[in-house]
């Protein structure tokens, strides 16, 4: 394998989705990383800890010694194995630690011995976050913005990957917004939901270019917060309404939340457990809101939800789950949304069903919303 130099061309990295071998230990990459990395730690976390408190008593020279006793022989060639096989799938990557300092250069030591050159991230984890701070704050000021709006079920989402130039910021939170929105995986950490808003601006600017498009959301995409820069520039961008019939909102949020839902349940929890932990996200979802609907309209709609759950358990049958599906839009989310849209400070530049918004925006793709 030819030689590579280090890079500082954090850029580069980013636009490319460059693999990136992140060797920090494991709790340093849960609390976050980058989207195209990989955790292969020089250190697991005990180490790690272990050496970390001989550093506080005993300094450097003792700190790193012990590492060299702790991650040596056996333990090391593992370690050194899955470096190898890391390379060898991504021989266009790099490799970084938290500041680009010893731990990069002693796992670059380790391969070069074992007869492979691979480059390592001058300044690490730190230098390419703060990077994509700098970046996402820039892009946020400078940006020109579009919002896509609408009332609860209209299929936002789907309208938002046909437009020129999205931003999906639901799918970077793997998180639908609602209380019903919940997937069957988790969400990204604070951290990592930044970091891939800030990867995915930057791919909008410098790939595609022309106004971003972004999905009208609260401040919490479930539990991952929007910047409070992005969020006001939101509030005050100019606005595409997608409106849709109350038949096909419903329809749309009977395939997403129900067939959908029970779908990626199942086939993750298998056929029992995966109907009865559907059932309990579905009910898990209402009682979320229970406050805010009442008592009594909270115990009506969980009662047409569990007819429709039954209805569906014994028979397939997902018509059911219309019976709470309206009332919920109609009597809940409709006026949340209608009154939320009457606060809005950004012009309404288009309003209408999914083809008309798409054809808006595909005729309207300069960097002027007007």
């Amino acid at each position: 394998m030819a030689s590579r130099p280090d890079t500082d061309n954090y850029l580069s990295l980013f636009l490319n989705d460059t693999p990136l071998m992140d060797v920090r230990a494991p709790v340093e990459f849960a609390k976050g990383s980058f989207p195209c990395a990989q955790n292969a730690p020089l250190m697991n976390d005990e180490e790690r800890h272990r050496v970390g408190i001989c550093y506080k008593e005993k300094g450097q020279d003792e700190a790193i010694r012990l590492g060299h006793q702790l991650v040596s022989g056996d333990i090391q060639a593992q370690r050194i194995e899955v470096w190898k096989r890391f390379i060898a799938n991504h021989p266009e990557g790099y490799l970084f630690c938290f500041r680009g300092g010893l731990r990069s250069r002693l796992t670059q030591q380790w391969i070069k011995d074992a007869g492979i050159d691979y480059p390592l991230i001058k300044g690490g984890y730190k230098a390419l976050r703060r990077f994509l701070i700098d970046s996402l704050d820039n892009l946020i000021e400078a940006g020109d913005f579009r919002i896509l709006s609408g009332r609860t079920g209209t299929g936002k989402t789907r309208v938002l990957r046909q437009l020129p130039n999205p931003v999906d910021l639901e799918g970077l939170a793997n998180h639908r917004g609602s209380s019903f929105g919940r997937q069957v995986t988790p969400q990204p950490s604070q951290i990592d939901f930044e970091n891939r808003l800030a990867v995915a601006m930057l791919k909008a600017h410098h790939l595609t270019g022309g106004p971003i498009y972004l999905e009208d959301e609260s401040r919490l995409v479930g539990r991952c917060a929007l910047p409070d820069a992005l969020k006001e520039r939101m509030a005050r961008a100019p606005l595409l309404v997608l409106e849709q019939s109350l038949e096909e909102r419903t329809r749309i949020i009977r395939e997403d939340y129900v067939e959908g839902m029970c779908t990626e349940y199942i086939k993750r929890d298998g056929e029992e457990a995966g109907w009865l932990n559907f059932r309990d996200y579905l009910l898990g979802a209402l009682e979320r809101i229970s406050k805010r609907l009442g008592g009594e309209r909270h115990s009506q709609l969980r009662s047409l939800m569990e007819q429709a759950l039954q209805q569906q358990e014994s028979r397939g049958d997902v018509d059911g789950h219309d019976a709470w599906i309206q009332p919920l839009l109609q009597n809940y989310y409709d006026p949340m949304y209608d009154y939320q849209l009457s606060q809005k400070q950004g012009q309404i530049l288009i309003r209408g069903g999914a083809e008309t918004v798409i054809a808006w925006a595909g005729e309207n793709v300069s960097t002027s919303a007007l």
